[in-house]
C-alpha cells in the first residue's frame, strides 16, 4: 500500500455503510437485537415505565438493589430515584475512587401532559385542556390516535397506573382538526410552526350524555363516571396525577427492506435501551461500569429527577464509602475527574427532503455506525460541553481497536439552530465527555426513524466503552 492509498484510507467521506460492511451473521445480530428493542418500545411510553422494565430485566440478570451493597461476592447493582431514574452498576476490579466509566441517556420524551383541571365540556363533547411537553411540532400531534399513559396518586397514597387506549377495545383520544375547506383565514394565512398554538391542543375525550336531567355536565359525567369505573378516581385526583398523551400502537418496521424502526421514543429511549442491554452483558470490568437513565433533558434536565440533581453524586459517594470505610467531598471530586463519560444521545441523520439545513461533510447518516458528536450547542456553540481532543482520540482508539462502527456528526449547519444534552452538566464535574448515539431521522416527532444497523451498533459501542475505556 503506497502513502498515499494510507492517506486514502482514511478520509472521512470514504467511510461505508454498515450495510455494506457486515452480512450474513452481523444482519442476523442486528435484526434479532432490534426486534427486542422494537417490542420494548412498543410496551414503554413513559419514564416510570421504562425503568419499572429496565429494573426487571436487570432483576433477571441477577442485579441487586444497592441497599444490598456488600453482599459477599455480588458486583451487580442498581438504584432508582422517584422511579424516573435508574442506576446500574457493575463494581470494577479498581475502586470508585480511581474514577468509572459512564453511559448516561436520558429516557424523557417529548410528549403532551394533562393539566391538573383537565376536563371540560364544550358543543356537546368532552374535551381536555393539555400542556405539551418537550420541543415538538404541534402540528404533528393533530388528528392521531393517541394514548394515555401515566401515574395517579390518590390522597391517601394510592398509587394507579394508567394505562387508556392500546387495547382495540378501548376508544382512543385524539386533537381534532379544522377541515381544509374553512382553514383558509383560520390557519391558511399562518406560519407552518403557529398553525397550532399550545391552548388549541385540546383533547377530545367523549360525545355520549348521561341519562339524567338533573346533571349540568352530561358528557364530562359520563367520562369521569367511566373512570370512576375503571381506575376508582374522581376529577379531583388529576390535581396529583402525571398522565400522557402518546401515540397508541406499537413501533414499526419501516421499508420494503425493514432496514429501519419507526417508532415514538427513539429520543432518547434508544440509547437507554441500547446501553442497559451493553452493561447487562459486561463482566469483571477493570473500571466500575454505570449506566445513568436520566429524566427532564427534553426541558433542561431540571428537578429533581434531571441531570442537575444530586442522585448520581449520593450512589457514587455511597459506593465509595462502602469500598472505602469512609468518604469526603475531596474523594467524590477526584474520583469524577477520573471519570470517562459518553452522554448517549441522538443525532441528527441527514434527511434528503430536507438535505439544506445540514453540512453534508458533518452530518451523520443512518446506517453508518454511532456518531461520535464533539459539541452541539447553537449560535457558535452556546449550551455545548466541547469534548476535548485527547478524550476523542481516546474513543476513536478503542472502537477502532475492537471494530466498532462509527461516524462523526454535528447538529446541522452553524446558524441553523441547534440543541443540547446532558453532557454539559456531566462536564461540571470535570469529568472526559463527549455525545455518542446514533443517528434518527424525524427527530422529536410521534414517529422517528432509526437503523437497524445503528441500533445495534449502539450496544456494542456502549459495551466496548464500559470495558476497554481506561
Amino acid at each position: 500500500m503506497t502513502k498515499y492509498e494510507k492517506l486514502e484510507k482514511e478520509l472521512l467521506n470514504e467511510k461505508k455503510s454498515s450495510w455494506i460492511k457486515h452480512d450474513g451473521e452481523v444482519r442476523k445480530k442486528a435484526f434479532r437485537f432490534s426486534e427486542e428493542y422494537r417490542n420494548f418500545l412498543s410496551a414503554v411510553k413513559t419514564e416510570r415505565e421504562n425503568v419499572r422494565e429496565v429494573v426487571k430485566m436487570a432483576e433477571k440478570r441477577g442485579f441487586l438493589p444497592l441497599s444490598q451493597l456488600g453482599k459477599k461476592g455480588h458486583r451487580k447493582f442498581y438504584d432508582v430515584n422517584q422511579e424516573k431514574n435508574l442506576v446500574l452498576i457493575v463494581l470494577g476490579e479498581k475502586s470508585v475512587k480511581d474514577g468509572v466509566n459512564l453511559v448516561a441517556s436520558h429516557v424523557d420524551v417529548p410528549h403532551i401532559d394533562l393539566k391538573m383541571n383537565p376536563l371540560y365540556e364544550d358543543e356537546e363533547y368532552c374535551l381536555v385542556k393539555t400542556h405539551y411537553y418537550g420541543g415538538i411540532k404541534k402540528y404533528h400531534w393533530v388528528n392521531l390516535p393517541l394514548a394515555l399513559h401515566g401515574i395517579i396518586v390518590k390522597k391517601d397514597g394510592t398509587r394507579i397506573n394508567i394505562v387508556w387506549g392500546e387495547k382495540e377495545e378501548e376508544g382512543v383520544l385524539t386533537f381534532p382538526d379544522v377541515l381544509p375547506h374553512l382553514s383558509r383565514k383560520i390557519q391558511g394565512d399562518k406560519k407552518l410552526l403557529s398553525g397550532f398554538s399550545g391552548e388549541d391542543l385540546n383533547m377530545l375525550c367523549g360525545s355520549i350524555p348521561v341519562d339524567d336531567e338533573k346533571v349540568k355536565n352530561k358528557i364530562k359525567i359520563h367520562v369521569l363516571e367511566i373512570l370512576h369505573e375503571k381506575y376508582g378516581i374522581t376529577e379531583a385526583d388529576f390535581i396529583s396525577a402525571e398522565l400522557q398523551l402518546v401515540p397508541a400502537g406499537s413501533a414499526r418496521w419501516v421499508g420494503f427492506d425493514k432496514g429501519l424502526i419507526g417508532a415514538f421514543g427513539h429520543d432518547d429511549r434508544i440509547c437507554g435501551y441500547t446501553s442497559s442491554m451493553a452493561i447487562f452483558d459486561v463482566e469483571d470490568p477493570e473500571y466500575t461500569a454505570v449506566n445513568f437513565l436520566a429524566d427532564k433533558e427534553e426541558i433542561g434536565s431540571e428537578g429533581r429527577s434531571g441531570m442537575q440533581s444530586w442522585f448520581i453524586l449520593r450512589v457514587l459517594s455511597e459506593i465509595m464509602d462502602y469500598q472505602e470505610k469512609g468518604f469526603n467531598d475531596l474523594m467524590l471530586r477526584k474520583a469524577m475527574e477520573r471519570s470517562n463519560v459518553l452522554s448517549s444521545d441522538v443525532g441528527a441523520g441527514i434527511n434528503p427532503n430536507f438535505k439544506s439545513v445540514h453540512d453534508p461533510l458533518n452530518a451523520p447518516r443512518l446506517g453508518y455506525g454511532i456518531v461520535l458528536t464533539k459539541y452541539t450547542g447553537s449560535g457558535g456553540k452556546g449550551g455545548s460541553n466541547d469534548a476535548d481532543a485527547e478524550f476523542m482520540a481516546k474513543v476513536r482508539r478503542i472502537w477502532d481497536d475492537n471494530n466498532v462502527d462509527w461516524q462523526i456528526g454535528t447538529l446541522g449547519k452553524v446558524d441553523e439552530g441547534g440543541g443540547g444534552t446532558v453532557a454539559k452538566f456531566l462536564a461540571e464535574y470535570n469529568m472526559n465527555v463527549v455525545d455518542a448515539g446514533p443517528a434518527l431521522l424525524s427527530m422529536h416527532s410521534p414517529f422517528e426513524l432509526a437503523s437497524v444497523m445503528d441500533i445495534y451498533t449502539c450496544y456494542e459501542a456502549y459495551k466496548t466503552f464500559f470495558e476497554k475505556m481506561n
